[in-house]
């Protein structure tokens, strides 16, 4: 079958209107978000904690670190499977405790504090003020939607100067329910009062992407460590390394 150079044209014309078309779409769609509920870790740099791991126990920090954030994580897990709910402070401390045993490193009460402490003193990220402005000019509602409990993130508002830009704090601890279970994304469609498609769930982990994609957020994936996606079976719809991209995300140009 042949085609004329008129024919030809009329389809690249048509393609280009396809296209155009879709973006338009696309942005449409986009302006459609409402608010959004981010995980802790997008806002907060949680680095200085592993920071003075290493300062504690030279040459060990990495290991101590990595080992505690895993068990950290799977706590929470173990404790919702379980209906054996303990706040993530305890819970943080417990996983301390267990790593550094595992590692048969010698922690005493003053160190586990002192590690500890690292977490009350954490800040925002610097990319974070400018996009938080972002929003609360477009009109979009924020708020944290974390594990952390309301003490740990009031004291990274308080460190960071963010007083004003977030709501009420969605800290697990109202559903004794540690992500992802399905009861602490709830609390964003309860808080803010809109349909799971209005609200944008902005996650730090690749596990929470997907725990927020299964229960039906629109989700952005704040990836600032460039690791690889989780094997879930599902993505997130959007993925960059700082709050500047999801900002180009939620709010249409």
């Amino acid at each position: 079958m042949s085609v004329n150079r008129r024919e030809v044209a009329a389809l690249v014309a048509a393609g280009l209107a396809a296209a155009t078309q879709a973006g338009q779409v696309y942005a449409a769609d986009r302006t459609r978000f409402k608010a959004i509920a981010f995980d802790g870790f997008p806002v907060i740099d949680p680095r200085p904690v592993f920071a003075r791991a290493e300062e504690m126990f030279p040459g060990k920090g990495p290991e101590l670190s990595n080992a505690w954030r895993i068990r950290q994580f799977e706590y929470t897990w173990l404790r919702t499977l379980g209906g054996s709910y303990a706040d993530f402070w305890r819970v943080t401390q417990d996983a301390l405790v267990f790593a550094a045993r595992s590692l048969k490193l010698e922690l005493s009460s003053d160190q586990r504090d002192r590690l500890m402490q690292a977490y009350l003193e954490l800040k925002a990220w610097p990319d974070v003020l400018p996009a938080l402005k972002q929003f609360r000019e477009a009109g979009i509602r924020m708020a944290l939607l974390s594990n952390l409990t309301n003490a740990m993130l009031d004291a990274v508002i308080r460190n960071s100067g963010l007083e004003g830009f977030f709501e009420d704090h969605l800290s697990t601890d109202k559903v004794r329910a540690f992500k992802p279970d399905r009861r602490a994304y709830q609390m964003g469609v309860d808080a803010f009062k809109l349909k799971k498609e209005e609200i944008v769930f902005a996650a730090f982990g690749g596990w929470d992407a997907a725990g927020a994609k299964w229960f039906g957020y629109p989700t952005f994936w704040v990836n600032r460590g460039n690791v690889p996606g989780e094997e879930l079976g599902v993505v997130p719809d959007g993925v960059g390394p700082g709050l500047g991209d999801l900002v180009k995300f939620v709010i249409a140009s």
